[in-house]
């Protein structure tokens, strides 16, 4: 084990195995419906070994490329370590994907097979004919069960025999580990490509920024498919020794009943998941629970102190992305709302849209680069234009803009075109979603903007997505009734967009090119104020 290289995956795990054999270091929490599923350090490294065998079998070399088509799975991990064992590079993808993007997602990384679960296989081979350098599927069969594909290896069977090794590579820390997407809200996504380095350097960072204890045991219900769960659970765990609990996907309705169940003291939270778990009805054991920390991005200052008090946490806010970049706001440092300072490791400026330095109280876009003036350096795969835009001048350009206050606290003000004025001034959603959360008929709640009816330059009307409780006694205007009594009038949503749920990503991030299509073909669910 000791002939890998200690910042790639595979080397990290075969250090925890020399030291912690025997260290359940993941489970994936069976939600009451199935058992559980486990890996020890000596687990991960042996079915990686076991499925790195397999993957040779069909073919896959050094530096090539093969897809994730699933949900949370303990297999997911394998997976992972059979492709740091090979020296290949995985491409997860958010297993709800379909269709055109799916076809892309797959094409553009030039992916030589697919391990998808079950509940995939309907989608994948809708576009399979589509990508022309697929040559073989592996299929994962679950509990939620579907008919198998023709031509896919079942995964248990492809599995090489026990005690099965392969020859180790020279992979080094800065070959490609996986090609992960961005979320694509707004168009095709770009793959960005993470090297062993940045992903164990990250990882190992992670418990100390975060503030985990030897004895933390944090959660997560995002996927494992975006950055956040790999990094600040899995990789941190991976890193740290840690006994982190995943689901295998999120479920704002159990949460609590999740880390009473498994004693987990963190978890994380983004953007409009935090204002669904606080929609939630509230109930009288809502701080009896054994969360030390939040660790949020994205938590509305609306609702920050008040989501502290119900549940008895406090919050660690972090805004970061996976091209890079970093603030931290430690638990009861720094006012509430800010997403906190860049890390000593980097400088940062914050610039208006000629590239000038804005004045302390002022917004621009939010740069990156190393402290130690070394250029900020971004792979987009196949995208040279793109890489190149994305660290013009050496720096890393977010594409948020913030603000700075005088003692240097940032505060995330909108993403750069997303930004919603009305009658001249900046609308902040977190005020409307936090009125729309806390109505008793409410689910879950997200706003946007889109192009002003009255055609006025740069101005947005306001919508509010919702999901009802109960669609059949639901009150559109009795919701408009309490935006008017407790929002002021700028903020009041100009339509109430009513439905089944709210598309998001695979990082619960909403997708609004979705609702703005379902705007447009669906008007009977689009309510005005009487």
């Amino acid at each position: 084990m000791s002939t890998y290289h200690p910042l790639t995956l595979a080397g990290m795990v075969a250090e925890k195995c020399e030291t912690h054999p025997d260290l359940v270091v993941l489970t994936i929490e069976g939600a009451g419906v199935r058992p559980d599923e486990t890996r020890t350090y000596r687990e991960l490294w042996q079915n990686g070994q076991r499925l790195a065998g397999a993957l040779r079998q069909q073919g896959l070399q050094r530096g090539e490329m093969f897809a994730l088509l699933l949900a949370n799975h303990a297999e997911f991990v394998d997976a992972m370590m059979a492709a740091a064992l090979l020296g290949a590079v995985f491409v997860p993808i958010d297993p709800r994907t379909r269709g055109d993007k799916l076809a892309y997602s797959l094409a553009a990384a030039n992916c030589r097979g697919v391990i998808a679960a079950d509940y995939a296989l309907a989608a994948l081979q809708e576009v399979r004919a589509r990508v022309s350098s697929l040559a073989w599927v592996i299929c994962l069969g679950t509990d939620e069960g579907a008919p198998p594909m023709d031509g896919a290896l079942d995964y248990q069977a492809a599995l090489a025999p026990e005690g099965s090794s392969v020859p180790v590579p020279e992979c080094g820390p800065d070959e490609a580990m996986q090609l992960i997407y961005t979320s694509g809200t707004t168009g095709d996504p770009k793959g960005i490509v993470m090297t062993h380095r940045r992903y164990c350097e990250t990882a190992a960072l992670a418990p100390r920024l975060f503030g985990y204890r030897s004895d933390d045991r944090p959660y997560s219900g995002l996927s494992l498919t975006h950055a956040n769960a790999q990094l600040v659970t899995l990789g941190a765990a991976l890193a740290g020794g840690l006994r982190c609990v995943l689901s295998r996907r999120f479920t704002k309705s159990r949460l609590w009943d999740i880390t009473r169940r498994y004693g987990c003291t963190s978890f994380s939270l983004l953007g409009g998941m935090t204002t669904a778990v606080y929609a939630e009805a509230p109930r009288p054991d809502d701080a009896d629970n054994p969360v030390r920390f939040v660790v949020s991005a994205g938590m509305p200052a609306a609702i920050w102190h008040d989501f502290e008090q119900r549940f008895g946490v406090q919050i660690l806010e972090f805004y970061g992305a996976a091209e890079g970049g970093l603030t931290i706001k430690p638990v009861g440092v720094g006012p509430a709302g800010s997403i906190g300072k860049p890390i000593p490791t980097l400088a940062y400026r914050i610039v208006d849209e000629a590239g000038h330095d804005v004045a302390p109280g002022q917004p621009g876009e939010l740069l990156f680069r190393a402290a130690n003036d070394e250029p900020f350096r971004v792979q987009y795969f196949g995208n040279a234009a793109a890489s190149d835009a994305k660290c013009a001048g050496g720096w890393l350009h977010m594409g948020d803009v913030v603000h700075e206050d005088a003692q240097g606290w940032l505060y995330f003000e909108y993403r750069k075109g997303a930004g919603i004025r009305r009658n001249g001034d900046f609308v902040n959603t977190a005020y409307i979603e936090k009125v729309l959360a806390e109505c008793q008929d409410i689910d879950d709640a997200y706003v946007y903007g889109i192009a002003a009816a009255s055609g006025a330059p740069g101005e947005k009307d306001v919508v509010a997505a919702i999901v009802p409780r109960d669609a059949r006694s639901f009150d559109a205007q009795r919701v408009f009734r309490t935006c008017r009594d407790q929002l002021e009038p700028n903020f009041v949503p100009s339509l109430l967009q009513v439905l089944a749920h709210i598309p998001k990503t695979a990082s619960e991030k909403p997708q609004e090119r979705f609702l703005l299509d379902a705007l447009q073909t669906n008007p009977a669910s689009v309510h005005r104020e009487a």
